[in-house]
């Protein structure tokens, strides 16, 4: 008899099994890390005003993540889990993972359709890949069982049958098309914006799109090209959980990176790209010996300069029609804006206007005033 048979069951595991407990130790750490990182952003985005969509399920899936595989976690390593105990507990993982998944879909719906400026063929599209994942999910979470592990081992849900795979068909589907799509908008805005590939990855999250169909990917390989070596072993369903963390989290980054406002999905990297515009000035003015000059400055394009009389005789269609204008000038003037210098030379008050800037310079004839009287 060999000291590893005088091993209790909990102790003595097999190696999947083993491999198992490791790759949920590891689904643990990034949960919690995930979680510790992504707090100062998370408060900065609860902060915000309005509850969007993409900000419900971003808060829903930053706190339904971290509880889920922590009760999922001791369950799996309390070794005075009876399976009597797991025979009411196993359906758990698969059901909350199926709302997770659910929610990570619908973030990815609503930014793919965002970042093609609300097509409806895209839409449509991911839309019913949405709907057929909610759909086998739900009808694949009757399909599980507890499986056969010996006293002190844990608990934790297999599949009845290998056709049961078809649970992570649905989203890895849609995370594909998301992949796919956010890809090729991508390579489209070269046309408009030429980038080295490392940059276009990181300006528009690529390596997060193809994080989560990765990992999604190697899960769906877990799960069809790999045989159990009997009912106990648990080889099918090993990297399930870290899929669900690392898609959970992924999915995060993506709503956080999200541009613009988040009740629309956000928008593209390109769809806010405005050229440059020049601005110009538009006088207006007048000049009669001790008099007062007005100027009227707003943005516009290209610079006018009139006079009061002028204004006086042109008619509102006038006003529509005329696209250019000589400059008149009847005196000398010298706009300035109204600073603290003129204030007190002139005895000015400086009153701020929204949208536009009125400037005032008034001129008044000393001499002829003084010497007049």
């Amino acid at each position: 008899m060999s000291i590893i048979d005088a091993l209790p069951p909990s102790l003595n595991l097999p190696p999947h099994l083993s491999a198992h407990k490791y790759f949920l130790v590891c689904t643990l750490t990034v949960a919690a890390w995930d979680t510790l990182v992504l707090s100062p952003r998370s408060w900065r985005l609860l902060k915000t005003p309005g509850w969007p969509i993409l900000k419900i399920l971003y808060n829903f899936i930053r706190v339904f993540m971290p509880v889920e595989f922590t009760i999922v976690a001791v369950a799996f390593f309390d070794t005075k889990w009876s399976q009597s105990q797991c025979q009411k507990f196993y359906l758990f993982e698969p059901i909350c993972t199926a709302f997770l998944l659910a929610a990570a879909s619908v973030a990815h719906v609503i930014r793919i359709n965002a970042i093609y400026d609300k097509n409806r063929s895209v839409l449509f599209g991911m839309g019913a890949l949405l709907a057929i994942q909610v759909v086998v999910t739900a009808i694949c979470c009757g399909f599980y069982r507890s499986v056969p592990l010996l006293e002190g081992q844990g608990c934790i849900a297999g599949p009845k049958h290998n056709w049961v795979g078809i649970y992570w068909v649905g989203p890895t589907l849609l995370y594909t098309a998301s992949f796919v799509l956010a890809l090729v908008r991508s390579l489209k805005s070269l046309d408009t914006k030429p980038l080295s590939l490392w940059k276009l990855m990181l300006r528009d999250g690529l390596n997060l799109y193809g994080a989560i169909f990765l990992v999604n990917l190697t899960n769906m390989i877990f799960w069809f090209a790999i045989t159990p070596t009997g009912p106990d072993d648990t080889i099918k369903t090993i990297v399930t959980s870290i899929a669900a963390v690392l898609t959970a989290s992924m999915t995060l980054r993506i709503i956080l990176s999200v541009r613009g406002s988040l009740v629309h999905g956000g928008s593209f990297a390109l769809s806010n790209t405005q050229t440059a515009s020049s601005r110009t000035t538009h006088v207006i003015s007048t000049s009669r010996t001790g008099g007062v000059t007005s100027n009227f400055s707003a943005a516009a394009n290209p610079a006018h300069t009139y006079t009061l009389d002028d204004m006086r005789s042109k008619t509102e269609a006038d006003w529509n029609t005329d696209k250019t204008s000589d400059t008149m000038n009847l005196g000398e003037t010298k706009p300035a804006i109204l600073d603290g210098e003129h204030e007190h030379e002139h005895g000015l008050q400086q009153r701020p206007n929204v949208g536009v800037k009125i400037t005032i310079d008034r001129q008044v004839g000393y001499d002829d005033t003084y010497h007049g009287k």
